[in-house]
C-alpha cells in the first residue's frame, strides 16, 4: 500500500516537472532553423526537445533494426538459428531482470510482488529449475501453502533440484506437525546430501522422537565424519542414544543386551548419570561391586546425583548404618563441600541415629540454600533430638514453600522434567537436559529421586519417625509432610 502511494506521487511529481519545463521552453525566445535539400525548417525550443526525444528513439530503433538486419543475413547465409537467438536474447534479458528483481523482492519480504516477478520470469526463460524454487518461497512467505508443496514437487522431477524439493516438503511436513512423513523425506533427503548439516540434524532429532536410537547413533555417526561435529559433543551424545537404546532393550527384557549397552553408555560418556547409574546396576546384576563402585564414584565426583547415592546403596542393599557411612566415604571424601554430599551425609547420620552429626554436616546449607529437601532434613534431625512438635512443624513449613533445588531442565525452553530423557517433551531437543537449579524455584515438595530415596534401609524407622517412607520408593511422603506441617 505505502509503495502504490510512493509511486503514485512520484508520476505525479514527474507530469508536473515535465509540464513545467514545457512552459518555460514556451516562453523562451529564438528557434533554430534547419535547411535540408532546399528545405527550410524553423523549430521552437519546444519543438526542438521534442525533436532530440524523437531522434533519440529513433538510433535506438535503428540499431535494434540493424541487429535484426544482421541475424536475418546470417540466417540467408546458413545460420538456421540466428534470428530465433537474436529473440531469445531479449526474452532471456527480460526473464533474468524479472528473477533479480524476484529474488530481491523475496529477500525483502514482499512475497506477492516476489509471486509476480517469478511468473514473468518464468514465461520468458522457460527454465524451471531456476524459477520454481523462487516461486515456491514465495508462495511460501505469502501463506499459499498449496502452491509451494505443487512447487516443491514440480522440482523433484529433476535430478538437480531433486534434493531442494524433498526439503522443501520435509520442511513444510514439519511445520504441519507430520513427523512420520517428515521422518521419510529427511531420510531421502539424507540419500541424497548426507554431508548436508540441516538435514543431518533434522533427521537425528526425528529419530531420537521416533526411539529410532540405532539408526539416530549412525546419523550421528555421519555427521562426525563430515566435520559438522565435533569429537567430544559426538561421543557425548553418542553415550546419550546408547543410554536410550539400553533402557529401550531392558524394556523389552532383553537382560544381558541391556547390560551391554548400559556399559557402552557409561564407557563413551563416564559423566553421564542415567548411564552411570544404569550401567552400575547392570553390574551389581552381574555380582560385579567392584565395578559398580567404581563406575558411581567416577561419575559422583563429575557431577553429585541422588540417583547416584541410591544406586551406591544398592550394591550392600541391607547394610548396618555405621559401616555404610564408612563404604560411603568413597563419595563424599571427595566432594565433600557439595549441598549433595553435604545433604546425603546428614541421612546417613540420621539413619545411624547420630543427629548430632547429621546436623553439623547439614551446616548452614538450610540458610545459605534452603531447598525443600534439606529443610525436611533438618525437621527430621530436629524431631530426632526431640524438638518440639512446633519446632518440627516450622521447618516443615517452610519446606512446603522452599524452592526443589537442582531438578533436570532442558537448556533450550527452561522447561523442567521429573525424569532424565534424551529429548525434552516440551521442545524435542535432543540432549539438552541438564541438572540444574530452575531460574525460578519451585514451591511444590519434591518426590522421587529429588527427596534422596537411601540409602537408610529400615533403620530410618526408628531413626527419624517423621514419617513412614513410602513403600516403593523409600522417600518421604509429600502428603504426610504437607498434613503434619497443617497440623496445629
Amino acid at each position: 500500500m505505502l509503495w502504490s502511494l510512493i509511486k503514485i506521487v512520484v508520476f505525479v511529481l514527474a507530469v508536473t516537472a515535465l509540464t513545467y519545463g514545457g512552459t518555460l521552453l514556451m516562453e523562451v525566445d529564438g528557434g533554430a532553423t534547419i535547411s535540408a535539400m532546399g528545405v527550410e525548417f524553423t523549430l521552437s525550443p519546444l519543438e526542438m526537445a521534442f525533436a532530440l526525444v524523437a531522434l533519440v528513439v529513433a538510433v535506438w530503433l535503428g540499431l535494434k533494426l540493424l541487429a535484426l538486419f544482421v541475424a536475418t543475413f546470417k540466417f540467408l547465409n546458413g545460420d538456421e538459428t540466428a534470428i530465433s537467438r537474436y529473440f531469445d536474447r531479449n526474452r532471456e534479458r527480460k526473464g533474468y531482470e524479472a528473477l533479480s528483481e524476484g529474488m530481491m523482492a523475496l529477500a525483502s519480504g514482499e512475497g506477492h510482488l516476489a509471486m509476480t516477478k517469478a511468473a514473468r520470469a518464468d514465461k520468458y526463460l522457460q527454465q524451471p529449475q531456476l524459477t520454481n524454487l523462487l516461486t515456491a518461497q514465495a508462495a511460501e512467505m505469502t501463506g499459499d501453502r498449496r502452491k509451494a508443496e505443487e512447487t516443491y514437487k514440480k522440482l523433484l522431477t529433476d535430478e538437480k533440484t531433486r534434493f531442494v524439493g524433498v526439503r522443501g516438503i520435509m520442511k513444510q511436513k514439519l511445520s504441519e506437525g507430520d513427523t512420520d512423513t517428515a521422518l521419510l523425506l529427511a531420510q531421502k533427503a539424507f540419500a541424497l546430501k548426507p554431508k548436508h548439516e540441516e538435514t543431518q540434524d533434522v533427521l537425528l532429532r526425528l529419530q531420537a522422537e521416533k526411539a529410532d536410537w540405532v539408526g539416530a547413533r549412525q546419523t550421528l555417526g555421519a555427521k562426525l565424519k563430515s566435520g559438522n561435529l565435533p569429537r567430544d559433543v559426538h561421543k557425548r551424545r553418542d553415550a546419550v542414544l546408547a543410554l536410550s537404546e539400553a533402557r529401550d532393550v531392558m524394556d523389552e527384557g532383553k537382560t544381558i543386551e541391556a547390560r551391554e549397552a548400559a556399559i557402552e553408555a557409561n564407557r563413551l560418556s563416564p559423566d553421564l548419570i542415567p548411564a552411570a547409574v544404569m550401567a552400575a546396576k547392570s553390574y551389581i546384576a552381574a555380582d560385579n561391586s567392584r565395578y559398580a563402585t567404581r563406575v558411581l564414584t567416577k561419575a559422583w565426583l563429575a557431577q553429585p546425583h541422588p540417583d547416584i547415592a541410591a544406586a551406591f546403596a544398592e550394591i550392600i542393599p541391607n547394610e548396618e548404618p555405621q559401616a555404610r557411612i564408612k563404604r560411603y566415604k568413597a563419595l563424599t571424601k571427595t566432594t565433600a563441600a557439595h549441598p549433595e554430599t553435604r545433604m546425603l551425609l546428614a541421612e546417613l547420620y540420621i539413619a545411624a541415629e547420630d543427629f548430632p552429626e547429621a546436623k553439623r554436616a547439614l551446616g548452614d546449607l538450610v540458610e545459605t540454600d534452603p531447598t525443600a529437601r534439606n529443610l525436611t532434613l533438618m525437621a527430621a534431625i530436629e524431631r530426632g533430638e526431640g524438638a518440639d512438635d512446633s519446632v518440627v512443624r516450622g521447618w516443615l513449613t517452610r519446606a512446603l514453600t522452599a524452592p526443589r533445588g537442582p531438578q533436570w531442565i532442558c537448556e533450550n525452553c527452561q522447561h523442567i522434567h521429573g525424569n532424565w530423557a534424551a529429548t525434552c517433551s516440551n521442545c524435542g531437543a535432543f540432549d539438552t537436559l541438564a541438572w540444574k537449579t530452575p531460574p525460578i524455584g519451585d514451591v511444590a515438595m519434591p518426590a522421587g529421586t529429588e527427596m534422596l530415596p537411601l540409602i537408610v534401609g529400615q533403620s530410618r524407622e526408628n531413626a527419624v519417625a517423621l514419617h513412614e517412607p513410602h513403600e516403593e520408593t523409600g522417600v518421604l511422603d509429600a502428603e504426610a509432610i504437607e498434613t503434619e506441617a497443617k497440623t496445629p
